[in-house]
């Protein structure tokens, strides 16, 4: 019988550490480039990613060093995302992205919780973008929803995305209901990163099934913010496009 592989959960190279991951990202600095992304993610005063620091790494160069520091321990991927660099976080956050998918369902859950525990970190669009769906949504494919929800009315923005991207993967497979609900919870909702992030699934119920996705939409309408129905129609053919807006 072939011995079961060992869960990268559990696991850790000794020859990895919090430590040596920061040294090695703020040697990819690039100055120039993180004034690019402190004005791409809008890091100024009052503005949603305000005092957020940046290295200037880009996310392809995150993806391989996260690869290469996928046997960090869990207390060590928590010491760097707890990092104030936006950089470190995200790579932390890919670390347990690669340890999700290599999990045994046992500790998938501990994966999930310790996301969910951290959620103070996750703090700008990509991070969640990023590794919500394929985290939180994923587990919460084949388990009760109710924390998701939950996390719909949260008072924090990110939360709130969490939630909503963490659909992503259930849309994909023609399950609409907790989108539908979410997203009807959220028509009031009041930030524009909001009413994109609901846009956006939305768009990718139509995606599935456009008939369902015109069924919901029609009635509300003239509920919808304006940025959530643009987004939510924009494959949609032209003449069907301006209806809706025109309405």
């Amino acid at each position: 019988m072939p011995m079961s592989k060992p869960s990268l959960v559990l696991t850790k190279n000794n020859k990895l550490s919090s430590s040596k991951l920061l040294a090695e990202l703020r040697g990819l600095q690039n100055k120039d480039q993180a004034k690019n992304l402190a004005r791409f993610f809008k890091t100024g005063p009052g503005q949603y990613g305000a005092g957020d620091q940046f290295l200037g790494i880009m996310v392809p160069s995150s993806r391989q060093i996260a690869k290469k520091y996928v046997g960090l321990s869990l207390l060590e991927v928590i010491k760097v995302l707890h990092s104030p660099i936006h950089e470190c976080r995200l790579v932390a956050l890919l670390i347990l992205v690669e340890k999700y998918q290599a999990a045994s369902e046992i500790d998938k859950g501990k994966i999930v919780n310790l996301y969910l525990a951290n959620t103070k970190w996750i703090n700008n669009w990509d991070l969640v973008d990023l590794t919500a769906p394929k985290i939180v949504g994923n587990y919460y494919t084949n388990h009760p929803r109710r924390l998701i929800h939950v996390l719909s009315k949260s008072a924090d923005l990110w939360e709130r995305r969490i939630a909503v991207l963490s659909c992503f993967p259930w849309i994909k497979t023609g399950d609409f209901k907790d989108v539908f609900i979410i997203a009807d919870r959220l028509l009031i909702d009041q930030h524009d990163l909001m009413h994109k992030a609901v846009g956006w699934m939305l768009r990718e119920v139509g995606k599935v099934d456009l008939k369902i996705l015109q069924t919901w939409l029609w009635p509300r309408r003239n509920k919808l913010p304006r940025t959530m129905l643009r987004y939510a129609i924009e494959k949609f053919p032209e003449g069907v496009r301006q209806k809706y807006l025109k309405s």
